[in-house]
């Protein structure tokens, strides 16, 4: 049997591995269906930025069109924002008259397919929440599994001894799913709802398509908006579910 060195060490390289692998994949599904579209930023300081969104395991950065000069006098040609900065996010909006050509047709091909979803695509998804519960499970097993091991095993002291990097290869796994199954939610993707935004001391309702949900964000499509007097233009929203909450069916 492997000494306790040996078997640290095989843990330490496992679990940087394993992180390495998850966090490159790691992107929120809300955010990343917005990727490499013209989206304005707005954060709840007021501040607002506009560009083309790229987005990271780490954070978001939106591209400007141009270079431009800020008021200090340097020239700025993209922003980022850092994942830890993330709950200073107000909406994230994606104007339809600011796509291209290209971008409109992906666009409202995803909505046809979004709204009022087809057999196939609902299986997908219920399939997709099935292998999550499962994973779940698979990993409470896991706990439950090691707490007997530690008690009856010759190999106790060992396993005790890599608890650390045991939670902390759980820790990554669980952190790499981007969605927080949430079953209220869950029955009306694709249709219809109301959504209610905090913006400040006030709670704007607006009216779309559900279009998706991850444990931070939640994701509408075909909104009426607008944000002072005057006509609203049409777009796609990504609000942090912080500050925007599903109310209502909305048909």
């Amino acid at each position: 049997m492997p000494d306790a060195l040996t078997i640290t060490i095989i843990f330490i390289v496992l679990v940087a591995l394993v992180g390495a692998f998850v966090r490159r994949l790691r992107r929120d599904k809300c955010l990343t269906d917005f990727s490499k579209n013209m989206v304005t930023l707005e954060e709840t300081n007021g501040k607002t930025s506009w560009g083309r969104l790229r987005v990271e395991n780490t954070g978001l950065e939106l591209i400007y069109p141009e270079r431009h000069q800020d008021q200090d006098g340097h020239e700025e040609a993209s922003y980022i924002l850092y994942k830890f900065e993330y709950p200073n996010i107000q909406a994230l909006v994606r104007y339809h008259d600011q796509l291209s050509e290209a971008h409109k047709k992906a666009r409202q091909k995803e909505l046809k397919r979004t709204y009022h979803p087809g057999l196939l695509r609902r299986l997908r998804r219920r399939i997709l929440n099935v292998f999550k519960t499962v994973r779940d499970s698979v990993i409470e097993v896991l706990n439950i599994a090691m707490t007997a091991a530690k008690k009856a095993s010759p190999a106790a002291g060992v396993l005790a001894s890599q608890d650390k990097y045991v939670s902390q290869m759980k820790q990554e796994l669980m952190g790499s799913v981007g969605t927080s199954y949430e079953p209220l939610l869950e029955r009306y993707i694709g249709n219809k709802v109301v959504l209610e935004l905090i913006r400040g001391d006030k709670v704007i309702e607006y009216c779309g398509v559900l279009k998706e949900y991850t444990a931070d964000f939640v994701e509408i499509m075909d909104v009426d908006y607008k944000l002072a007097e005057g006509p609203g233009r049409k777009v796609d929203l990504v609000v942090p579910r912080k500050y925007g909450v599903v109310r209502h069916l909305g048909e």
